[in-house]
């Protein structure tokens, strides 16, 4: 009998220990997602000139992998739930690698585009898998362990981002320029499918289940009404479709609500689990997720606009110039989700204040001091980054923990549906504030008024946060 004891107890030992293995692959792919948001703002002069790309393909390069995975997310995230994270998670990687490689080989503006759109659309069904997969193997204290790599590995993602586009780019390695930053992707890709194959476990779904296709159609139609406008308004001059269109997209997603009623009362699985929304602190939740990306997001396109424009720095000294934050980013978010852990919202909220002070001491010295070298700007930055990091990952782990496990995938769609229209509302408005600022004064005053701007969307967060603390589920 303790011979089987033992037995059973290693076993369990050992799914332990592979649950570290598992979430080190889904991390991965976070990161290789992570990258590909920030790596091609840096090389888009280099695709421009190599491929005589347009203007409006070169905003299709960057625009349309965030729309294809927005639009998609939440959809990618139900077939989780339903046939479970593993297939869907191994589907995800191997469409995103493939569409990298394709990248890699574009010859026009047009393939690039098309080759990116696909690219998002397989990060919507690889992305909710990672946080999914978390919520369905951790728990408790480990969950805030968990966390807090997922959250490193975001940190990680944007500094290799920043950095490696820029150094890529000057290497020119085999004479392939701007196709490196893709190219990279595929034998890191092929590894994970190798690992997730082997290691992954099979989680269980939802047998028999079929997608909701109304429903994800109604939702495909209303969220690229109300995203694309806000990522292409500022390059289409805000034309009065654009609001009609956004208009309508807010239309369909009122109208989501009853028909996923008539799905539930069908006995079918409604796209979005509508008991979420009846959750006061998931709803709250929601809202402080878009807050807190409205002002993160915004910030590194204003920083990245300041430092090019304004100071005139290069792509690589910008890269270099990030570094610093992205690693003190990296290294903190390693001890974040286990501080929230033990302390709850009051970890959040201080990882607010130290955003807002960095934000105030970096407009302050801008202010103050006009042109900033490389290496000072890179120091002040610094502290904006651990502010960050406090928040980042322990606000989404906060906001998952009010999801049942069965809806999983659907519940990490929504937040992370949420999070692209707050960057696409942060990049549109502080943007905009950006722009029309400079041309009536400076780069310096229109940084400067965008900084203020960002610190009242963190302040916002962080009174959601502090009613996400005192609300019941």
């Amino acid at each position: 009998m303790s011979l089987m004891s033992a037995a059973v107890s290693l076993a369990a030992t050992k799914d332990q220990d592979r649950r570290w293995w598992v979430l080190a692959i889904i991390v991965a792919a976070q990161f290789i997602f992570v990258v590909d948001a920030f790596i091609v703002n840096v090389a888009i002069p280099s695709i421009r000139a190599d491929l005589n790309a347009t203007t409006g393909e070169v905003q299709g390069v960057i625009v349309l992998y965030q729309i294809a995975f927005a639009t998609l997310i939440i959809t990618g995230g139900r077939l989780g739930d339903i046939l479970g994270p593993k297939p869907v998670f191994l589907l995800g990687v191997m469409g995103f690698t493939l569409a990298s490689a394709s990248c890699g080989l574009a010859h026009s503006g047009g393939e690039l585009v098309a080759a990116r759109a696909a690219q998002g659309a397989a990060a919507a069904l690889m992305i909710p898998q990672v946080l999914a997969t978390i919520h369905r193997l951790f728990r408790d204290e480990e969950r805030g362990r968990a966390f807090g790599i997922f959250g490193f590995t975001l940190g990680f993602g944007a500094a290799v981002g920043f950095g490696l586009g820029g150094w890529l780019v000057a290497l020119d390695l085999a004479a392939l320029g701007w196709r490196t930053i893709f190219f990279v992707n595929v034998p890191i890709g092929l590894v994970l499918v190798g690992a997730a194959l082997w290691l992954m476990p099979p989680m269980p779904g939802k047998p028999g289940t079929k997608l909701d296709m109304i429903g994800a159609v109604v939702l495909l139609v209303a969220l690229l009404a109300l995203i694309g406008p806000l990522l292409l308004g500022a390059d289409l001059g805000w034309e009065p479709w654009l609001f009609g269109a956004m208009a309508a997209g807010l239309a369909l997603l009122a109208v989501m609500w009853p028909l996923e009623r008539w799905v539930e009362r069908r006995r079918g699985l409604p796209l979005v689990h509508l008991d979420l929304l009846h959750d006061a602190s998931f709803v709250t939740g929601l809202l402080a997720v878009f807050f807190f990306a409205f002002a993160n997001i915004s910030f590194y396109l204003v920083l990245t606009l300041y430092m090019q424009l304004g100071l005139k720095f290069s792509p690589l000294q910008s890269g270099s110039t990030v570094l610093p934050l992205a690693v003190a980013f990296a290294l903190v978010s390693r001890f974040a989700g286990p501080r929230a852990q033990q302390y709850g919202t009051i970890a959040l909220l201080q990882g607010c204040a130290v955003q807002i002070a960095g934000l105030a001491i970096l407009g302050t010295a801008v202010a103050m001091a006009g042109s900033l070298a490389p290496p000072a700007l890179a120091l002040l930055l610094v502290v904006f980054g651990i502010g960050q990091a406090m928040v980042m990952a322990p606000l989404y782990g906060l906001v998952l923990s009010k999801v049942p496990p069965s809806h999983a995938g659907s519940g990490s769609g929504v937040v992370s549906t949420m999070q692209q229209i707050g960057n696409g509302a942060g990049v549109a408005m502080v943007g905009a504030l950006y722009y029309a600022v400079q041309e009536a004064g400076s780069a310096r005053v229109a940084f400067v008024a965008s900084v203020a701007l960002l610190a009242v969307a963190v302040a916002v967060t962080a009174g959601l946060i502090r009613m996400l603390g005192r609300t019941p589920a």
